[in-house]
């Protein structure tokens, strides 16, 4: 079994970003739209009622401008090779969902990489961002829904899928599943490229049409 480490609490999460967005004067709606959220999910997440992925996380705090790290510590990437009784899963939050970190860094670097342990019944927010990104199934089955097609993969299957596509995934199993999630998605904060196109903090609020629920 591997080792976790410390969780960043929900109660602390959710105000954090929340403290953050106004400071830079955004509606949910602008970052939402921005980190390739819905509104909803970037609501429920302020109020502590939801974990954000780690993927998640990451496009959320770059929309705020501000480092990954500020918001949860994870493993260094100080070293290539990394071994399985040393590696510790971590969360985002107390989650169903941990990982362990397994991509290292250095100048120049494009790919970034984690195992994923998927709990049963998870699944996960639909997102959409730059880059792209490929699945692994090690253990157990993950259902993957991609801009409405939906396949299931199990044990020694792949996906590999441009990230701006609308993709979400799902444990619809009552055992834990493990994947390789590797892309070019930076979920650890470190490297030169943005995920999305920056949000200035001067951005304007969006006009919220008449009869549509409000989030501020």
């Amino acid at each position: 079994m591997v080792k976790k480490t410390n969780e960043a609490s929900r109660e602390l999460l959710g105000p954090a970003l929340r403290k953050r967005r106004k400071v830079l004067k955004l509606s949910m709606q602008t970052v939402a739209d921005a980190a390739g959220l819905s509104v909803g999910f970037i609501s429920q997440v302020e109020r502590g009622l939801a974990s954000p992925s780690l993927s998640s996380l990451a496009g959320i705090a770059e929309v705020l401008q501000t480092p990954i790290s500020e918001f949860l510590s994870q493993p260094s990437g100080d070293r290539g090779t990394t071994r399985k009784e040393e590696r510790q899963a971590y969360s985002v939050q107390p989650s169903l969902i941990s990982y362990e970190r397994l991509s290292s860094k250095f100048d120049g670097q494009q790919l970034y990489s984690v195992i994923v342990h998927d709990a049963p019944g998870h699944r996960s927010e639909p997102i959409s961002h730059r880059g792209e990104e490929m699945f692994y199934v090690i253990e157990g089955e993950v259902t993957v829904e991609i801009e409405g097609e939906v396949e299931v993969l199990k044990a020694g299957d792949s996906v590999h899928f441009d990230s701006r596509r609308v993709h979400s995934t799902w444990n619809a199993t009552d055992k834990t599943a493990s994947f390789l999630w590797c892309g070019t998605m930076d979920i650890f904060g470190e490297g030169p490229k943005p995920i999305h196109d920056r949000i200035p903090a001067n951005a304007p609020v969006r006009i919220q049409p008449a009869g549509e629920k409000k989030y501020d």
